[in-house]
């Protein structure tokens, strides 16, 4: 019988969970604002981990600055990760920032605006029509 879900998931999985826990109790940075921990990808050996995060303001600065600030804090979280996790290999930590997110809010205004504009366009196309066989019926 395969085995559901490879090492590495669950891993992953679990690392997710404790780094959200972590950011939202023990770092106090006030620069950081609010962060969410969106996946995790750990390599096979387990060595290193890419821990994908949004935040609540997008502009590109303050993202960015929100990403070094994780970065030099990866050593202290990882610290409390292998605190609460009792794995025999702690990945290195890496964060970057997720905007799978933005992306996505971004192609569902696009495809709403296309939908407007087509019903716009029908109901014109609909308007002329009327008018044109008002005009042939006088």
């Amino acid at each position: 019988m395969a085995r559901e879900f490879a090492r590495t998931d669950r891993v992953s999985q679990e690392i997710q969970r404790e780094i959200a826990v972590i950011l939202q109790r023990e770092i106090k940075d006030p620069r950081l604002g609010m962060v969410t921990v969106s996946s995790v990808d750990v390599t096979r050996d387990l060595a290193y981990a890419k821990v994908f995060v949004t935040f609540f303001g997008d502009d590109e600065e303050s993202v960015k600055q929100s990403v070094n600030i994780l970065n030099d804090a990866a050593g202290y979280i990882r610290s409390l990760l292998a605190k609460t996790l009792r794995a025999r290999i702690m990945p290195q930590l890496r964060f970057v920032y997720d905007k799978s997110l933005v992306e996505g809010v971004r192609m569902s205004s696009l495809v709403d605006q296309v939908i407007r504009d087509d019903e716009r366009k029908a109901n014109q196309d609909e308007q002329a029509t009327d008018a044109t066989d008002e005009s042939k019926e006088d």
